[in-house]
């Protein structure tokens, strides 16, 4: 029994480090997470501060999944750039950050059953990182994820 637990964390650890190198080897050929989306002419500053506001809030919490430029990891982290999962199922999208997601999607055709876990994020800090990935990396949403949408979203 001690052997097969022994085996069984040794290919935990190889799998977590295999993985952390996935995700590093692919963040040296990704833009700087750091660039803010210039907003179009059309949208207000209260947009543009939730952008702002949103980037850190990724950088903390989305980044090591999603990767900088938003472009997930293959197979196993869906990607957010050019989601159409994050167009076509908006309050679904807001859902996953706000509770965690958990179960099979399909982003632009491709299946992932990875696992997302709550994030603990207060209602607000939702909005602003919503409003950041929906703006960046290509994506552009017509409408302005606001605290009243993001409250009115129950488990």
């Amino acid at each position: 029994m001690k052997k097969h637990i022994k085996r069984l964390f040794i290919l935990e650890i190889a799998v977590f480090i295999l993985s952390i190198s996935l995700v590093a080897q692919q963040s040296k050929n990704h833009e700087d997470y750091t660039q803010i989306p210039v907003p179009a002419l059309d949208q207000d500053q209260e947009l543009t501060k939730s952008i702002a506001q949103g980037k850190e809030i990724y950088a903390d919490f989305c980044m090591q999944c999603h990767l900088p430029d938003g472009k997930g990891t293959p197979n196993v982290f869906p990607p957010l750039a050019g989601s159409d999962w994050l167009v076509d199922k908006r309050k679904e999208s807001i859902h996953s950050v706000k509770y965690g997601l958990n179960g099979p999607i399909k982003v632009n055709g491709k299946p992932y059953n990875s696992a997302m876990t709550s994030l603990g994020l207060e209602d607000e800090e939702i909005v602003d990182v919503m409003n950041y990935i929906m703006n960046s990396w290509g994506n552009t949403q017509k409408k302005m994820v606001t605290l009243e949408e993001v409250t009115g979203i129950k488990q």
